[in-house]
């Protein structure tokens, strides 16, 4: 029987917690790694919906990408929305552990998936992870916060909001910046990631991707430069759960392990 620990201590190697950012509350939540494990599910953010999903399925581990309990926790009760949550996957025996930033960041994460879906080459974060060792501190290109990386081919703002459109198989999105302008350079970075365009600016890269973005962050953009696409948050970072998924799978083949099914992008869009 496999035991949580022993799922646990691959997730860690898939998504190493030394990536995620200081802020950040990553790893096991709720749970005890001496339990056993036979069910599995990945999802975007633990939603009631997705909860009650959980338990109708009889899942023993949520892997969900966004963390609960960001603040400290004076008080456990169904008072709250997040309190009867919470005491809900205890009763039932589900265990819950984020990997967020970390997963974001890591060699094969949301932002290289992300990346890798545009048809990008020479990918290398746009903040890369810094080891620091006895002697010195070293970049690794190939992990850290974001992307950067080239198309085959330059090709117009217009052209590019189009190959989005196709990677994430969204229909509409927004975007700052003349649909004329020439692309080649690209920044990714997946969520609400708008903090990116200085590094993306400091590269020259002629674009950055994320999910959303404040109102003077767009102005910045159009200023400033350079182009910026919003995907929408949902959209940039779901098909990566999905293929989390399947990872875990590969990984632990008597494992039954899937994506959460009832989980959709709580914004709607308008089409004309």
């Amino acid at each position: 029987m496999l035991s949580l620990r022993e799922v646990i201590a691959y997730l860690k190697e898939f998504a190493p917690l030394q990536l995620a950012e200081d802020w950040d509350n990553v790893g096991l939540l709720v749970g005890d790694e001496r339990s056993t494990v036979e069910r599995v599910m990945t999802c975007l953010t633990l939603t009631p919906d997705v909860a009650d999903e959980a338990i109708a399925r009889r899942i023993d581990l949520v892997v969900t990408h966004h963390p609960l309990l960001f603040r400290p926790v004076q008080r456990l009760t169904s008072d709250t929305p997040e309190g009867d949550l919470l005491l809900r996957l205890i009763r039932s025996g589900v265990a819950v552990y984020s990997p967020h930033t970390a997963f974001d960041s890591a060699a094969v994460g949301i932002n290289q998936s992300l990346a890798e879906s545009l048809g990008l080459t020479d990918i290398q974060g746009l903040r890369p992870h810094i080891c620091e060792d006895d002697q010195d501190a070293v970049a690794q290109p190939a992990i850290g916060a974001g992307r950067q990386g080239r198309l085959p081919q330059a090709e117009p703002l217009r052209a590019f909001v189009e190959r989005v459109k196709r990677a994430l198989s969204i229909s509409c999105l927004q975007f700052v910046g003349d649909e004329l302008q020439s692309i080649a350079h690209v920044a990714v970075a997946c969520g609400s990631a708008a903090e990116f365009l200085p590094d993306a600016r400091r590269l020259s890269c002629d674009v950055l991707l994320t999910g959303e973005a404040r109102f003077h962050a767009c102005l910045e953009a159009r200023t400033l430069g350079p182009a910026m696409v919003l995907a929408g948050h949902y959209a940039t970072e779901r098909p990566a759960v999905e293929r989390l998924a399947r990872h875990i799978a590969a990984r632990f083949p008597g494992l039954d392990c899937g994506s959460s099914e009832s989980e959709r992008d709580p914004i709607e869009w308008s089409l004309p």
